[in-house]
């Protein structure tokens, strides 16, 4: 049977190559952005590009081509559609059983009435630990109307939330960014998950500062920094920590629990100056309303966020139970792709396995997780006040599937995009033309990643589309592919805040739709400053601070 293998330049020279490959990728911004499209109907319209570039410029045989776009879709649709609907499941088994409430509760307890420490708990520590679970806008929009009825000014609450939504979006939806980055360049996820711990903390560890600059100006961040900084250290240490340590998928959970549990314990014994003035200052004039949570009301509301830290504790880290589940991962050549597509040296590449890790999949980790938390809260309903039956919560399942259709074919037909874009050379193309920047590429690196989020909206759709091509630009210039693709993901993180779909979201949810635009230009001056930052810790880590990396594995 006909093989194919890719080359830089294939249409007849690299920069002939690299631009035909660019036209798949200025179809989709295009599309989305001038002509405003849906997501999945440019996600179908680049695709088609990509294919006509790969057959026409590049010379892949046309059946080669669309079955690299199926294998794109299949990967997409599990594990990546999977682990995002369970993640929003898994949420919504909270809400439906009245749970979430409690959360909105414990964080009133917390701040004591300070409505600057209760917005940066709100927005930040539970937002990240919403951006884990449920990703795609829904932090942004539940934490938004949370601060909003705190009384913060519309337009405050939407911007604070944007800028509280980065340091987590690197391991948004239980980590599938940087699952997406691994499966499409051959990387350990966990390696590049490590590295990004080693990039986030450095964004993480301001935003606490910023999200009261905001909201109350540099008084209000006089009065509150000391609880600024250890909700934000400890925040930006488990995110190392977690990501180098533990679990990738996990970071964010990790991250928001251990913060938002230091914040408890600090404001146990030391309360921020000038609540009341900050309060007036912001024009809140109702006084915070006294907590009725009991103990067991606590425990019951964080209970499922334990769990899931111990379900994919005992899946990663305890032998036994990790081997069990890999039993079930199955390795299966994709019909008529596999072997025919060859390296230059006529070997079959090793992309073209499907690997499905039915049991070990972070997906499947938290459906258990989630079953067994409506177990437990179906015995223990208090006397019927928290109600959630197994038969509603199945049927949730169907919900949120249904909920996330538009993403899903979304995400499945960037992944097929990206597919064909790999496997036909044209990123590679790019890659090797962008390698001609030098070590200028290093440092310009994030911005690749910052610019496709902030586009699509998603940081897994800018590690579809770039992954490859940062791995390849490594490999050209000499520096290590590892810290390129973690470095797209990290300046992604920084990127959603101007992101048209997350715009949207926040004004809907504080009620501002049409002001859009005003609230760009809130954000977008954040959002440059700190890509710079990012930028500059990357080409330092590839340089100086390469110490500070972790080892290969």
């Amino acid at each position: 049977m006909q093989t194919y293998s890719a080359v830089p330049d294939a249409a007849g020279s690299l920069g002939l190559s690299a631009a035909l490959g660019v036209l798949p990728l200025l179809t989709f911004f295009i599309t989305l952005m001038l002509l405003k499209l849906k997501a999945w109907q440019s996600g179908l319209a680049a695709l088609a590009v990509a294919l006509g570039v790969a057959v026409v410029g590049f010379g892949m045989p046309a059946e080669l081509a669309l079955l690299s776009a199926t294998q794109g879709a299949a990967f997409g649709l599990f594990p990546i559609v999977w682990i995002v609907v369970m993640a929003l499941w898994f949420y919504q088994v909270t809400v439906l059983s009245g749970r979430f409430e409690d959360m909105r509760a414990i964080f009133d307890s917390i701040g004591g009435g300070d409505i600057r420490i209760q917005a940066v708990l709100i927005a930040f520590c539970f937002g990240g630990l919403l951006e884990a679970l449920a990703g795609f806008g829904a932090p942004v929009a539940i934490t938004a109307t949370m601060i909003l009825a705190l009384g913060i000014p519309p337009l405050r609450a939407a911007t604070a939330v944007l800028l509280a939504n980065t340091a987590p979006v690197a391991f948004g939806a239980v980590g599938i960014p940087i699952t997406t980055a691994g499966t499409l360049t051959g990387i350990p996820a966990e390696h590049i998950g490590a590295i990004v711990g080693h990039q986030a903390p450095f964004v993480a560890i301001l935003v606490p500062f910023l999200l009261v600059l905001i909201i109350d100006g540099a008084r209000g961040v006089r009065q509150t920094w000391p609880a600024l900084l250890v909700i934000g250290a400890a925040f930006a240490l488990s995110i190392w920590f977690a990501s180098t340590y533990f679990s990738y998928e996990l970071t964010d959970v990790v991250a928001a629990l251990v913060s938002m549990g230091t914040a408890v314990v600090m404001l146990r014994f030391w309360r921020p100056k000038g609540a009341a003035e900050a309060r007036a200052r912001l024009g809140v004039t109702d006084a915070p309303t006294a907590s009725t949570l009991t103990p067991v009301r606590v425990w019951m509301a964080l209970l499922p966020y334990i769990v899931v830290v111990t379900v994919f504790g005992l899946a990663k880290l305890v032998p036994p139970i990790t081997a069990a589940l890999s039993s079930a991962t199955t390795n299966t050549p994709w019909p008529g792709l596999d072997g025919r597509l060859v390296d230059t040296a006529g070997a079959p590449i090793a992309n073209t396995m499907y690997k499905a890790e039915w049991l070990a999949s972070p997906g499947t980790l938290l459906l258990f997780a989630g079953l067994v938390m409506t177990v437990v809260y179906s015995v223990f309903d208090e006397g019927g006040r928290y109600r959630l039956g197994m038969g509603d919560a199945v049927a949730e399942i169907g919900r949120s599937f249904w909920r996330m259709r538009w993403s899903a074919l979304t995400i499945m037909t960037v992944l097929s995009l990206a597919y064909v874009m790999n496997f036909s050379g044209q990123t590679i193309a790019m890659g090797t033309w962008v390698a001609g920047l030098g070590t200028a590429f290093v440092f310009l690196s994030p911005v690749l990643g910052w610019l496709g989020t902030a586009v699509t909206g998603s940081d897994t759709s800018a590690n579809a589309l770039f992954a490859k091509l940062q791995q390849t630009a490594a490999h050209n210039i000499g520096a290590d592919p590892a810290l390129l693709v973690a470095a797209n993901t990290s300046g992604g993180v920084v990127g959603k805040m101007i992101s048209p779909q997350s715009l949207a979201i926040a004004a809907t949810a504080v009620s501002l739709e049409g002001r859009e635009s005003e609230i760009l230009r809130r954000v977008v001056g954040w959002s440059v400053g700190l890509l710079l930052l990012v930028c500059v810790i990357v080409y330092l880590q590839s340089t100086v601070l390469s110490w500070m990396l972790p080892a290969a594995p």
